[in-house]
C-alpha cells in the first residue's frame, strides 16, 4: 500500500529528523525543508498530500507560509504545530489557513492520526490503516497494543518496528535487505546475526503456545507473516 507524500517544515533538525524517520516506519515518504521561504517553495510545486509546518520558522514563519499558499489557491491540508498553544494561537492559526493545529510537546502517534485524517479528507495520499491484521493477530498502530486471540503480548521497540513492517507486507516474502533497510535503518551488510535474533526473540512471543504460527522463514531468502489457518 502506498503511503502519503508529507512536506515537514521545521527549523530543529533534531525535530525534523525524528519525524522524518516516524514518518517512514509508519509507510509515508516524508521530505524536509529547515526554512519558511524553501518550504514556501516546495509546497507551491505542488505533489504533496500534507504538510506540517512549524510556526516559528526563519525567513518566513508558518502562518505567512500558509496564507500565501492559500492566496495562490494551493489547498494542501496544512498541519501546525507550535509551542503556542493557547485558544488565541490555535485561532489564529487556523483563520491564516491551516486545517489543523497541535501544541508541542505532542505524541508522534497524535500528529500521525490527524495528518491521517487531513489526507482522507483531501482524497489525496491513501492513509494506511491504523490496525494490522493477521489471522487472530492485531497490531494497533496508535497504541502499539498487540494481541494474539485476546491476549496481550508485549513488544521491545525493535521487536515492535520488525512485526509491524512484517505485517505491513502480509503474505509476501521480506527479503534480509529489506529488513537491515526499513526496520535497521542500514544501508549496508552488518555481518551480524542481528535478524536472527531478533526474529527468534519475536517468533517466541507470537507463536509459542498458539496453535499455528504465524511467522515462516523462507529459507535463503528471508521471512513471512501469513495465516496459517487459511
Amino acid at each position: 500500500m502506498s503511503g502519503m507524500r508529507i512536506l515537514i517544515i521545521e527549523d530543529d533538525q533534531e525535530a525534523a529528523n525524528y519525524l522524518t524517520k516516524a514518518f517512514r516506519e509508519a509507510g509515508h515518504l516524508a521530505e524536509w525543508v529547515s526554512d519558511g521561504l524553501e518550504g514556501y517553495a516546495g509546497a507551491s510545486d505542488g505533489g504533496y498530500d500534507v504538510l506540517v509546518v512549524d510556526r516559528m520558522l526563519p525567513k518566513m514563519d508558518g502562518l505567512s507560509l500558509i496564507g500565501g499558499l492559500r492566496q495562490q489557491n494551493i489547498e494542501t491540508p496544512a498541519l501546525i504545530v507550535s509551542a503556542l498553544g493557547q485558544v488565541d494561537d490555535r485561532v489564529k492559526g487556523l483563520r491564516a489557513g491551516g486545517d489543523d493545529y497541535l501544541a508541542k510537546p505532542y505524541a508522534f502517534s497524535e500528529l500521525l492520526a490527524r495528518v491521517e485524517v487531513l489526507a482522507r479528507r483531501k482524497g489525496g495520499g491513501t492513509a494506511p490503516p491504523t490496525t494490522l491484521r493477521v489471522g487472530d493477530l492485531e497490531l494497533d498502530r496508535l497504541s502499539h497494543k498487540l494481541t494474539r486471540n485476546g491476549k496481550e503480548i508485549t513488544l521491545q521497540p525493535r521487536e515492535y518496528r520488525l512485526l509491524e513492517y512484517l505485517m505491513q507486507n502480509a503474505g509476501k516474502v521480506v527479503t534480509r535487505t529489506m529488513l537491515l533497510e526499513n526496520v535497521w535503518d542500514y544501508h549496508f551488510d552488518p555481518q551480524t546475526n542481528v535478524i536472527d535474533v531478533h526474529v527468534s526473540r519475536l517468533r517466541s512471543k507470537i507463536d509459542k503456545g498458539f496453535d499455528a504460527p504465524v511467522l515462516h522463514t523462507v529459507r535463503g531468502t528471508g521471512y513471512m507473516i501469513r495465516d496459517s489457518a487459511r
